[in-house]
């Protein structure tokens, strides 16, 4: 068996109803508590009294910054940090979906450190044990931030879209309760639900994938596949909602040990300079130019991916399923009404050579894949997409 190294600093509380633990769960890592979110007359108005209501009832402090946005900039870091500062917060409570998780968790480090939060993007400067500790309450299933040492920042100026990462912004607390998430529109969870796809199968994919990665990843591969539909087609199936959740937080834990891939790299690129595309969506648009690209150097993993999605293939050989799941994958994407593609999106065709550079930016996507694309490949990929 392959030798690994696994680590997880933060807690779990998995479950219905389990939101009304928030207060004592915060109270663990501080007194003073910053909560952020999106805006507080929006699709938190309902939770957002009852969040207060459960920190006070333990007698903790709390300040609210409500501006999160889709994709959060360094300014908008900026203003959450000085707001922690001046309010001394101890201990961070994010609430919402991945933009809001990913905000706590980057004034978690701004508010600790000297500089932006910009200058620590993709290991440029390491954050330190000093960073506040922050617990996530996820309100969608799709980003694994709740779990995951990754916070993904957009430079509107530059145009550029890039990650922090360091296991110290692992949030301490997960507080996944499927609960929050039965209001969720179609097309937000389609597209969350396919992120979660994206990331448990690139954890499989990676060459730095390990035993536990891999038994994290088909787990969530396969609640995707199964649930996906189902919560798409009726959105208060709780059933769906759980299974979506926990595939979520496992293909969280998956990337902790191996880390994000091509896709991810690419999804990057379309968000720098067509910040109004969803991730999900961008994902799903250039997701079977991907597994064209990849089957050939990873067909034993691809052949399991075609037999989750159909038993059919149980007996046949590994390299005839491995080739049918691109068209499998499309047809799922179908049946979630996902089957877009770049050109969907209004991205001119001349536009498509400067997005494969960028989605060359950051080196570690396109490596973590079992076979790594030339600059030539990255334009094809695009081409394929449109």
């Amino acid at each position: 068996m392959k030798a690994f190294n696994y680590q997880h600093p933060g807690e779990i509380i998995f479950g219905n109803g389990r939101i009304s633990e928030v207060g004592s769960i915060v109270s663990r890592y501080g007194q003073r508590c910053l909560v952020v979110s999106g805006p507080r007359n929006g699709v938190l108005r309902d939770l957002d009294p009852i969040v207060g209501e459960l920190l006070e009832h333990l007698g903790l402090e709390w300040e609210h910054f409500d501006g999160v946005n889709p994709n959060p900039t360094p300014d908008l870091i900026s203003a959450g940090a000085e707001l922690a500062r001046q309010f001394q917060a101890d201990v961070i409570l994010g609430i919402g979906g991945g933009s809001s998780l990913d905000t706590a968790k980057a004034i978690s480090l701004q508010a600790t450190h000297q500089g932006t939060c910009w200058d620590y993007i993709y290991f440029k400067n390491r954050p330190s044990a000093q960073t506040l500790p922050v617990v996530a309450v996820g309100t969608t299933a799709g980003s694994g931030s709740q779990v995951n040492p990754a916070a993904i920042i957009q430079h509107p100026s530059s145009r550029e879209k890039s990650v922090l990462c360091s296991d110290h912004l692992i949030p301490r607390a997960a507080i996944v309760d499927p609960q929050l998430m039965l209001s969720v529109p179609t097309q937000v969870t389609a597209a969350t639900g396919f992120a979660i796809f994206c990331r448990a199968f690139e954890s499989i994919l990676n060459p730095q994938t390990n035993p536990l990665t891999e038994l994290l990843g088909w787990e969530a591969v396969g609640r995707v596949i199964k649930n996906l539909p189902v919560a798409v087609l009726d959105g208060s199936n709780l059933g769906a909602r759980n299974s979506l959740a926990w595939a979520d937080t496992l293909a969280g834990l998956a990337t902790c040990g191996s880390g994000f891939g091509l896709s991810h790299g690419i999804a990057l690129g379309v968000g720098s300079r067509f910040a109004e595309i969803p991730y999900g969506l961008a994902l799903a648009s250039i997701y079977r130019a991907c597994l064209e690209f990849t089957w050939p150097s990873a067909v034993s993993v691809c052949a399991r991916f075609a037999r989750l999605f159909d038993p059919a293939f149980e007996k046949a050989p590994d390299t005839e399923a491995a080739e049918l799941c691109p068209d499998l994958l499309q047809e799922f994407l179908a049946i979630v009404d996902l089957a877009f593609t770049l050109r969907d999106f209004g991205i001119a065709d001349e536009e498509l050579i400067s997005l494969a550079r960028q989605s060359m930016v950051l080196p570690h996507y396109k490596k973590n894949n079992p076979k790594v694309p030339s600059p030539d490949e990255m334009v094809k990929l695009f081409k394929d997409s449109y």
